[in-house]
């Protein structure tokens, strides 16, 4: 079986889970295909038992590829998403952050949950994605996103106007700082922290969050996912940022924008005793007492 490694950036504290990381998958006799740039800054300090194949885009990523394991926080999970676009590649993620709600794997249970994935005893799940559309070509390749779109403010400090419309019909307009649309995936994210729902992940929907909004009546609004999301963008500077998850790009307000839902979804892999609610109990600390 061959499978791919991906990696951005870690801690030399990182190592000796990375290492634990080969080292299994070297005994349930995988073999690996190396993010070429991850290769070169570990090769020096771990011990590689093998000739690894390498890719370094959507690309040159192997067919034959089974899944991929992003070694890293939820960003680097992120990051893997455009690696694997609709190849339909299943994503396993290890945790080496912080919070991680998608990389649910953590150091502490390596061998519990590799074993589980190599008997089958591991669910997937269907996670989908937002797309952009835009009159000018952004994003590359990969215009779509795991956790959510945004709109922000750029070189002021003064707030924008984001006359936001659904399927063309006008929804409303948010004075703020930005605006963010959100998957089910993303309402843990950024959405969360600006006050949005938490979403179950099979939700068919999006979740559209104002940032610092102006107006105290300005709420998150969670509308179908079948919806059209359009934009038009006023402020008092003529560029504004846009971003896909982590990835930005600077557009003006004559840019045409809209996002819907991508064609294709992603495949997470977990080991069975990591569900969404077992998740957000863990991360979010629900049902625990923190008075004594």
């Amino acid at each position: 079986m061959l499978v791919a490694l991906y990696n951005r950036t870690f801690d030399h504290d990182n190592l000796t889970v990375i290492q634990h990381v080969i080292t299994l998958l070297d005994k349930q006799g995988m073999r690996l295909v190396f993010f070429k740039d991850f290769y070169e800054r570990v090769k020096p300090y771990l011990q590689i038992n093998q000739s690894p194949q390498f890719f370094t885009s959507r690309k040159d990523l192997p067919k034959s590829t089974e899944m991929i394991f992003s070694l890293g926080g939820d960003g680097t999970l992120l990051d893997a998403v455009t690696f694997v676009g609709d190849s339909g590649i299943p994503i396993v993620g290890v945790n080496l952050g912080r919070l991680g709600f998608l990389a649910a794997i953590s150091e502490h249970d390596l061998e519990d949950s590799f074993s589980a994935l190599e008997k089958g005893s591991y669910s997937t799940e269907q996670r989908s994605l937002i797309h952009l559309e835009a009159n000018v070509p952004l994003f590359g390749e990969s215009p779509f996103a795991l956790n959510e779109f945004t709109l922000h403010r750029k070189d002021s400090s003064s707030m924008v106007k984001i006359h936001t419309y659904l399927n063309g019909e006008f929804l409303n307009t948010y004075w703020a700082d930005g605006l963010i649309v959100a998957t089910p995936t993303g309402s843990t994210g950024y959405s969360l922290s600006c006050g949005g729902p938490v979403v179950f992940p099979q939700a068919a929907s999006f979740v559209i969050t104002p940032v610092a909004p102006h107006n105290l009546n300005t709420r998150p609004i969670v509308v179908p996912d079948d919806n059209v999301i359009s934009f038009e963008i006023e402020g008092r500077s003529s560029q504004f940022l846009c971003t896909l998850d982590s990835r930005t790009e600077t557009v003006d307000s004559r840019i045409k924008l809209a996002v819907r839902k991508e064609a294709f979804s992603i495949t997470l892999l977990r080991p069975n005793e990591h569900n969404f609610l077992s998740t957000i109990r863990q991360k979010l600390y629900w049902g625990i007492d923190h008075r004594n």
